[in-house]
């Protein structure tokens, strides 16, 4: 017998991104199994390096309650003329040396007075940030003043319905109580997206189909008919390849698997209501 746990996604901002690069952050109209995977596993206390152990054979759906709109975020940063400020000598050995001489020749006060261009290949913004191989600490690896154009897409006013499903109730249980009380801070596909308001749904008997065709619409839901996502076995009609599998989220050697999937309209009946603390 298998059981299913329902996680409600919802924020006034999410980002399911595939392909994220600095300069441009796209998002999936969805979210992936490898950011509920990932979301469930801050819940649990896991460090990136640790092994997911059962958390891969977690089955997966969700569905498009609200699927809310495309935001395009643009950003111009780190170009322009600064003034030299203290802690920025402080904390990169590098750019204390590129400022001595003009510290020397200045008359009267210098930080905040001095300007950038003082300062050969001086910045504005800290860009590319790592820390420094001598002293270990944080600098920037890009130490000009050009400008940084980066775009960021988002789902305005989105909540969906994401589900899992097991075989071991105990761990759905655990991972249930974990997410209303999580040992690290969650977010929904980008730290600067943090959910809203209760998130499990509680642990149900049944498949991910059975549950979400029992399960009662989001409030706010913008269809009778939304569509859902569920996670299927190679050979399945009608399933498309998705790589979203994780398989290690280990920073240096980040690792995902293909995986297949199909959609469908439901059309709940439900037996299940939600109880939501906003």
């Amino acid at each position: 017998m298998t059981s299913v746990l329902l996680m409600r996604l919802a924020s006034p901002l999410q980002s399911w991104g595939a392909l994220a690069r600095f300069d441009r952050r796209d998002t999936q109209p969805r979210p992936t199994k490898s950011a509920i995977v990932g979301l469930i596993a801050a819940a649990l206390g896991h460090d990136r390096t640790d092994d997911l152990g059962p958390l891969t054979s977690l089955r997966f759906a969700t569905r498009a309650d609200r699927p809310g709109t495309a935001l395009r975020d643009f950003h111009i940063v780190g170009g322009g003329n600064y003034p030299l400020r203290p802690r920025d000598l402080i904390t990169d050995h590098r750019r204390a040396a590129k400022a001595a001489a003009a510290l020397d020749q200045a008359t009267g006060p210098a930080f905040g007075h001095l300007p950038a261009q003082s300062v050969t290949h001086w910045y504005g913004a800290p860009k590319e940030i790592a820390p420094d191989p001598d002293l270990g600490t944080l600098v920037a690896g890009n130490t000009t003043r050009d400008a940084m154009m980066t775009t960021r897409w988002y789902l305005a006013d989105a909540a969906f319905v994401a589900a899992v499903q097991h075989p071991d109730q105990a761990l759905l249980n655990r991972i249930s109580h974990a997410l209303e009380h999580p040992a690290r801070l969650l977010w929904l596909g980008r730290k600067s997206c943090p959910p809203t308001g209760t998130i499990s749904g509680g642990v149900h008997t049944g498949t991910l189909e059975t549950v979400l065709n029992t399960t009662a619409l989001l409030p706010n839901a913008t269809t009778p008919r939304p569509w859902a996502w569920f996670e299927a076995t190679n050979g399945t009609h009608g399933a498309i390849q998705t790589r979203d599998q994780p398989v290690t989220f280990h920073p240096e050697h980040r690792t995902h698997a293909p995986r297949w999937e199909t959609r469908t309209r439901l059309t709940p009946e439900p037996t299940i209501e939600w109880d939501i603390i906003p």
